[in-house]
């Protein structure tokens, strides 16, 4: 026969203390004398008793689990944001629970309800606009937005500076002699118009105007359906800056199977530095906004919601530029 899992009152029983000893010692919500916490530890561990969360959960109204909701976790990025919260959330004793909002806006609100009912807090990286967020309030659970700001003060966000990395690769390209510069870009996601604000900025500070194309999706595939129709177009821009890494990298691809040089005939960037683009041909120069480390800091200031601390400021990251050959103009390094 099955033998039976030891329970609580098993534990109490042989330690010698009550059953709410033994509850408030393994969910942390009273410390006990060394001798005492020494002995239930070695009873637990003995006995091999596991505590059970549902168990847990009645008795603190705690779930030990994190609700993290992305766009699309085909996309390295979120990976890496996911990536990131994880390692943070292991060392805190909490589990993530994981949505894939798949690019699906009709969605979001009834997968983001269902989310926050099993869970503590939630971290959250959505293209809802900030009224439907606000209609989360009533599951009162602590929210911390990714990489789009909050503004709800009740809402912390963390974010890459994405001004500064539009201004950086409009810098870049300026400096390898580019002129005529395009942005393709996309218009749903809000951190769109902080990054073509940095290029435009930058690019006015010497006369120049990009040229504005828009991406359909923020997809790969979506760069390769943009590429004919402005390579082939009227005004083909010299360099092209990109929404992000997949649309670049789809833009690359289409346009070497259409028989462009890279970067001769047209300069290609992106942003997020997600590893793809490392081993693309051309190597495919990017701004690296710090994906894993907005999961680390944004799980760090959700776990600090979760134990009442204020929201704080809204937290900006440092990008970083990365440069490879699909900007480096050869012409003016000779």
């Amino acid at each position: 026969m099955k033998k039976r899992a030891p329970t609580i009152r098993d534990v109490a029983a042989s330690a010698g203390v009550s059953v709410a000893t033994v509850s408030k010692f393994i969910n942390g919500t009273q410390r006990f004398s060394p001798p005492v916490e020494a002995r239930l530890k070695a009873t637990i561990a003995r006995l091999g008793y596991q505590s059970n969360p549902h168990a847990r959960y009645m008795v603190t109204g705690e779930t030990r689990t994190i609700g993290v909701a992305v766009l699309d976790i085909r996309n390295p990025h979120f990976t890496s944001l996911v990536k990131g919260a994880n390692r943070i959330a292991l060392q805190f004793d909490y589990t993530l629970l994981l949505v894939d909002l798949e690019e699906n806006p009709a969605r979001e609100y009834q997968l983001l309800e269902a989310l926050g009912r099993r869970v503590d807090g939630l971290l959250l990286n959505t293209r809802m606009p900030d009224d439907v967020t606000d209609k989360l309030a009533p599951l009162d659970k602590p929210i911390v937005m990714l990489n789009r700001l909050s503004t709800n003060p009740q809402i912390a966000s963390v974010n890459p500076d994405n001004h500064r990395a539009g201004f950086m690769l409009a810098q870049h390209l300026l400096n390898q002699g580019y002129r005529n510069i395009g942005y393709l870009g996309y218009a749903h996601a809000q951190p769109n118009a902080l990054r073509l604000a940095g290029v435009t900025e930058c690019l006015a500070s010497a006369g120049i105007t990009p040229r504005l194309f828009e991406a359909d999706a923020p997809s790969a595939a979506a760069g390769e359906r943009a590429c004919s129709s402005i390579l082939f177009g009227p005004e083909r821009p010299a360099a092209l800056i990109c929404y992000n890494d997949l649309i670049a990298l789809g833009f690359l691809k289409e346009a070497r199977n259409l028989g462009f040089s890279l970067p001769g005939d047209v300069a290609v960037c992106g942003f997020d530095n997600i590893s793809h683009g490392e081993y693309a041909w051309p190597g495919l120069t990017t701004v690296d906004i710090q994906s894993e480390r907005l999961g680390e800091i944004a799980m760090l200031r959700l776990l600090d919601a979760i134990a009442g601390k204020p929201a704080g400021e809204n937290k900006l990251l440092e990008p970083r530029l990365i440069v490879r050959e699909s900007t480096l103009n050869k012409s003016r390094a000779a």
